[in-house]
């Protein structure tokens, strides 16, 4: 039995203000010498790295779709390890999940945890209409306990008056009230907000104006109060060790992680799983850095915005031509597919996958079921991968695909195939995470060792 105050802070729908009173709150409850836990519903990159600044600590991924449900509270408990709270940002709208169903939507991820909810209600134009829309989502799903509000984009005080009023016969406490703001507004991009990675002193100051905004704005005590209400969790925290059946791996393994402005996604248990499996991990910037790190045995290069930096990429040509002859395995997703490809947008990229990648103007987003078509570094024929794609571009291949999607809802007119892959290759636009298959970790791993494994 594991006691973590815990609250989920989550909203009505899309752009009501979570990421504000989220980071905001982490922000806060860290300046009072607390050790806030940051998680985050969904596939999202961009939020946890926000959060991690906000609290110190890594920003972390729950998601039932990518990892399982039997994973989620599990991993909540490996972030959350020492902490004096844990603060959840929700996704989209409370009961938004997958589909027609709230599959991994917020209220499942709260269920899971047993943690009550924080609905951040935007009140721009409505004043007593508020009630009603705080007390369907109240008594929408018995399962799932609203146990307070937080009033953002408040006009004025007349304004937070009637709102108040009107919630006090909602039977569900007003937590916060917070003005309208313009100072507090963070950047956007077409895949959603800037990286903190890439903005560096200017999101530093960001999230203490948004830490500032809520210590101002929202009972604390409150808050608190209503995290330390939340019961025991009786799961054992995840630990990153390699599955019991792997053959063990002699340490002193490089593994080089792609990271800088061009690779801001990733998730944190990653690195921890790779460090399990005996790699040493190391970093490098395909911006900066014309050389991988010494003794690189393999590669991992995630996602991010390489379509933003196209023209620095392919102007690092001592490092494209050494990621093109690499004879280690690769894993490769999304921004590291486009920079292994020929080329992006027409400037030459690394080569690695025969294919040329472009922007497009449309956005492909959306779970995936995939079946692997070949053997590649982390997979294997026929195994099924739970991941998600989140990308404005599309590549032209000129090899076989590396996997068939088995999810129905995918009508991008990609035929219901991605990716390329070989002995010493995997890419495509999937995002896995990895706690989901902690074996892909150990492949790699192993693979760097004893390339044999693979054929």
């Amino acid at each position: 039995m594991v006691v973590v105050p815990r609250l989920v802070v989550a909203a009505p729908s899309s752009g009501s203000g979570k990421t504000t009173v989220a980071t905001g709150l982490m922000a806060a409850l860290r300046a009072r010498g607390l050790k806030v836990s940051p998680h985050k519903v969904g596939p999202d990159y961009i939020d946890p790295g926000y959060h991690a600044l906000a609290t110190g600590r890594p920003g972390r991924n729950l998601d039932p779709w990518l990892v399982g449900t039997e994973r989620v509270p599990p991993l909540f408990l490996h972030g959350a390890a020492e902490c004096d709270v844990a603060v959840v940002e929700g996704v989209m709208g409370l009961f938004d999940g997958r589909g027609e169903t709230d599959f991994a939507s917020t209220a499942h991820v709260a269920r899971l945890l047993d943690a009550p909810v924080v609905l951040v209600v935007d009140v721009a134009r409505q004043s007593r209409s508020v009630a009603a829309v705080v007390h369907g989502f109240a008594t929408f799903d018995p399962r799932v306990r609203v146990g307070g509000v937080v009033l953002n984009r408040v006009g004025s005080d007349r304004h937070e008056e009637l709102c108040r009023r009107a919630l006090g016969a909602a039977g569900v406490p007003v937590l916060g009230a917070i003005r309208r703001d313009d100072a507090v507004s963070t950047p956007s991009r077409h895949l959603g907000l800037v990286p903190a990675a890439e903005r560096e002193a200017e999101a530093v100051r960001a999230v203490e104006r948004l830490g500032a905004l809520v210590a101002r704005s929202c009972d604390l005590d409150g808050l608190l109060r209503l995290a330390s209400s939340a019961p025991a969790l009786t799961s054992a925290a995840w630990s990153p060790a390699a599955p019991a059946d792997s053959p063990p791996v002699p340490g002193g393994v490089v593994v080089a992680v792609a990271g800088g402005a061009a690779f801001t996604f990733g998730y944190a248990e990653h690195v921890e799983l790779l460090r399990a499996a005996g790699a040493d991990v190391a970093s490098f910037d395909p911006l900066r850095d014309e050389k991988l790190p010494d003794g690189t045995a393999a590669l991992v290069i995630g996602g991010g915005f390489p379509e933003v930096y196209a023209a620095e990429l392919a102007a690092n040509e001592p490092l494209r031509k050494e990621v093109a002859a690499f004879g280690g395995p690769i894993a490769a997703e999304c921004a590291g597919l486009l920079y292994l490809c020929e080329e992006l947008d027409g400037r030459r990229m690394c080569g690695r996958v025969p294919g040329r990648a472009r922007m497009t103007g449309r956005l492909t987003l959306g779970y995936r079921d995939a079946v692997a078509l070949k053997r590649s570094p982390l997979t294997r024929p026929g195994e099924r991968f739970r991941g998600h794609e989140f990308h404005r571009t599309a590549v032209e291949y000129a090899g076989e695909p590396l996997f068939q999607w088995q999810d129905d809802t995918v009508a991008d007119g990609s035929g219901g195939t991605d990716g390329y892959g070989d002995a010493l290759l995997t890419a495509s636009y999937l995002h896995l995470h990895w706690a989901g298959t902690p074996a892909l970790a150990h492949r790699l791993v192993s693979s760097s060792r004893s390339p044999s494994v693979l054929r």
